[in-house]
């Protein structure tokens, strides 16, 4: 049979009695999509798989130097280990056609007869296409959760928990919100390309796995806040990098969560951009407010947090509206950032502050700016949306608290709960010795580094941010000193 007379599919048939779609060979598979579609998300694919070694590079400049490389080990591990496990198990666990709320089964475990067949996220586009997209979501995920280990974690131990955190709080979490039989799905959470499952688990995962860890040591007092270790990052043109790198896959991470091509996803985009900008400006006004200074990190931070609060509310919220989220959420992480030290937890990379309490945040913002006529421009939803506070729907926001509680507790207790094991088990201690933690990872893990450049002493040569700078006299003391001897300080680097 030629291909011109291969005949289209024109109905699918139940899923258990054609999982894959149909024999390519006998029907043609391709003819009920839209080229269109399958174009975005393919590549929506590749532009949100950069977001993982992204991550790396941001965090890599917010390390001393002597640990900086480890941050980019982690991303390739997360890219890759992670990605296995996803196709071994991870996709079926969230995407199965199951109906109990809690989690799916493994009937597409090594994506076994994911091809043509619909996707559960949305019909216009075939199960494979989502798969591929669905992967670059849990990568980055367990790669904003890696940075936790700043400094003081072992590396065995931590990808051990990478991959056992997104098996018991992930892929929990991402089929309580996206599959059609999860509980929060049902309950009418509105969570549009993952707060839940990706910014609030990992921002609650981090603040558990940094107080699992401790402290980092500060044998000589170096440390720039009185109150919890804090310490300059090393390079902020990599903080810079890895931002912008983030802010173009974020287009893509949330415009092609509609999981189609439509005006929705066009308007997801504008959103997903001004919020970014609001997040921007408002972390910067605010830097300067207490410290009459910008600085790079600073921007970055803003910007990273917009993202965050737009990341529920992007198909949701009309357009005039998303900068105010961006800059709200930016506000808010910013406080959670100054006055971290009241916890007395050192989670310096402020993970928790920017994706724990930005994605609270977040969701909370789509309680209140949610409105019925945006999800109606996919041209499918019609009024089957009811909208927040915008139109009246007050108890939207019981919901979109409900959810972002259960997401931030079961993410905090299991990740608590997974340390504790993994730490006992022999050999899997979660701390680095004293030793290698004075010395850096990168010189006890990789290969890469040679001893002569760490022999430097790098501990207090980078960037901090004005705000993190004021809060303690012995930066500005060192700041002062760096401006009489900037010779020293180009030696240094």
């Amino acid at each position: 049979m030629s291909s011109d007379e291969i005949p289209p599919v024109t109905e699918w048939p139940p899923w258990s009695e054609a999982r894959d779609g149909g024999d390519p060979r006998l029907v043609n598979v391709n003819a009920p999509y839209d080229k269109g579609d399958l174009c975005w998300m393919l590549v929506a694919t590749a532009l949100c798989w950069q977001i993982t070694p992204a991550i790396g590079f941001l965090y890599a400049g917010m390390h001393r130097r002597r640990h900086a490389l480890t941050m980019i080990f982690q991303s390739l591990f997360c890219a890759s280990a992670v990605g296995i496990q996803f196709w071994i198990y991870g996709y079926s666990l969230y995407e199965a056609p199951t109906t109990n709320p809690i989690l799916g089964d493994m009937s597409k475990a090594v994506l076994h007869d994911v091809v043509a067949y619909p996707s559960l996220a949305n019909s216009d586009i075939p199960d494979i296409s989502y798969a591929a997209f669905g992967f670059t979501f849990v990568t980055a995920t367990a790669m904003i959760l890696a940075g936790a280990m700043l400094e003081r974690g072992r590396l065995w131990p931590s990808m051990l928990f990478l991959l056992c955190w997104t098996t018991f709080v992930y892929y929990f979490l991402a089929y309580w919100e996206w599959n059609p039989s999860g509980w929060l799905y049902n309950l009418g959470v509105y969570d549009f390309a993952g707060s839940g499952p990706v910014h609030i688990a990992s921002g609650f995962g981090a603040l558990a796995w940094s107080l699992m860890l401790g402290k980092r040591l500060d044998p000589k007092g170096e440390s720039l806040h009185s109150k919890i270790p804090h310490f300059r990052g090393h390079n902020p043109f990599l903080v810079g990098l890895g931002t912008i790198l983030i802010w173009l896959g974020w287009f893509a991470f949330n415009g092609a969560s509609t999981a189609n091509l439509t005006i929705r996803s066009v308007y997801v985009v504008v959103n997903t951009n001004l919020a970014a900008c609001g997040g921007g400006i408002a972390w910067v006004l605010a830097e300067y407010i207490f410290t009459k200074k910008f600085s790079i990190i600073g921007f970055c931070s803003g910007i990273i947090s917009g993202l965050v609060g737009i990341t529920p509310a992007a198909g949701y919220v009309p357009v005039e509206t998303s900068a105010l989220v961006g800059f709200l959420t930016s506000c808010c992480c910013f406080f959670a950032m100054k006055y971290k030290y009241l916890i007395n937890i050192d989670e310096g990379l402020d993970i928790f502050a920017i994706h724990g309490v930005g994605g609270v945040v977040g969701d909370i913002m789509t309680g209140f700016f949610a409105a019925s006529t945006i999800p109606a421009l996919d041209g499918v939803s019609g009024d089957s949306y009811d909208g927040g506070w915008w139109d009246h729907n007050w108890k939207q926001m019981g919901y979109q608290l409900a959810a972002a509680v259960t997401c931030a507790a079961w993410s905090f207790f299991i990740s608590c709960l997974l340390l504790f094991v993994i730490g006992k088990i022999p050999g899997m201690h979660l701390r680095a010795s004293e030793e290698d933690e004075l010395n850096g990872l990168d010189f006890k893990y990789l290969n890469d580094v040679e001893e002569q450049i760490l022999s430097l002493d790098l501990s207090s040569y980078g960037v901090m941010t004005p705000a993190s700078r004021m809060q303690h006299p012995q930066a500005q003391s060192e700041s002062s000193k760096e401006q009489v001897q900037p010779d020293a300080a180009q030696k240094v680097d």
